[in-house]
């Protein structure tokens, strides 16, 4: 799979400030962290880990894998901080070097091992749908879990460019100005891509998915017996119906309602709670930060 490196360098002729301000108090955060105020450090941790996270996530699939990844974005944010130059809001900037990071990452998710395509993984699902809705123990629980974790895999059978550019745009919100100052590019070459990628997941969904188009085969309760079965889900500990969600962010309950609102690919691929990144993860790169053997560049 071929990587792309996002540097300024790279950045497209015009490609200057991302539209919109960023806030004064932002830059004023930023500023009191460079200089060492152990306050205003720890401040931007927190606003960036979650998000960070979740990046992470939608891009390598497994939390486990996801909690390595975010925690290593985290400190290359944390210690490139006097290189942002406000051209972006912190976040912004933030998943422009986390991408970067998980583009040219050299670990793959089994999906990109077997270099599974949507057509194969849709021929999986069917293969293993069961006659009946499962009925056992914690029916609801695992039907989610094999929800949340089946959209997981749909993205891991586009190519990482593909998927950073739906995540960026339809999961994460970014206006197509915002997701091209990520990626490097132009906006109108990355809305061609956004919706090359849409029309195929789409196109998918409206075959395969239930969520999406009530006619199509596949069903979540159908799945559960299979899932778990394969080893996909765990019974006794679901890992992302049960993952911890960031303070005051959506729950299960209502990315699930989001969903039955929505009804559309966008929708069944975004449904998921606002997850909240591993606290002693993120503690442990506060601390490493206030150790000094990372300082920030000046």
């Amino acid at each position: 799979m071929r990587g792309t490196t996002v540097t300024d360098q790279d950045r497209p002729a015009g490609d200057g400030e991302v539209a919109g301000v960023v806030p004064a108090e932002e830059v004023a955060l930023v500023a009191r962290a460079v200089a060492g105020e152990g306050g205003a450090l720890e401040e931007v941790v927190r606003r960036l880990r979650d998000p960070l996270y979740r990046l992470a996530l939608r891009m390598v699939w497994r939390p486990a894998d996801a909690e390595d990844a975010a925690q290593e974005i985290l400190i290359r944010v944390i210690t490139r901080l006097a290189t942002w130059r406000a051209e972006a809001r912190l976040l912004t900037w933030a998943y422009r070097v986390g991408v970067n990071y998980l583009l040219n990452l050299r670990r793959k998710s089994p999906q990109e091992e077997r270099e599974l395509s949507l057509d194969e993984f849709r021929d999986g699902l069917a293969d293993g749908l069961a006659a009946t809705n499962f009925a056992g123990p914690e029916a609801e629980l695992l039907a989610t879990e094999v929800r949340l974790s089946c959209t997981q895999a749909v993205l891991q059978c586009l190519d990482r460019e593909e998927r950073v550019a739906f995540v960026l745009g339809d999961i994460f919100g970014l206006s197509s100005a915002e997701a091209a100052w990520v990626l490097g590019t132009g906006p109108a070459a990355y809305r061609k891509r956004l919706e090359r990628v849409r029309r195929r997941l789409r196109a998918y969904l409206d075959a395969t998915c239930g969520l999406a188009n009530p006619g199509a085969f596949c069903r979540c309760e159908r799945r559960v017996e299979a899932a778990v079965a394969s080893g996909r889900v765990n019974a006794r500990r679901p890992v992302l119906a049960g993952h911890p969600v960031a303070p005051g962010g959506r729950g299960v309950a209502e990315a699930a309602a989001q969903l039955r609102r929505l009804r559309d690919a966008a929708a069944v691929l975004s449904a998921h709670p606002d997850y909240a990144a591993p606290r002693a993860r993120t503690d442990a790169v506060a601390t490493l930060l206030r150790s000094g053997r990372f300082p920030l560049l000046d």
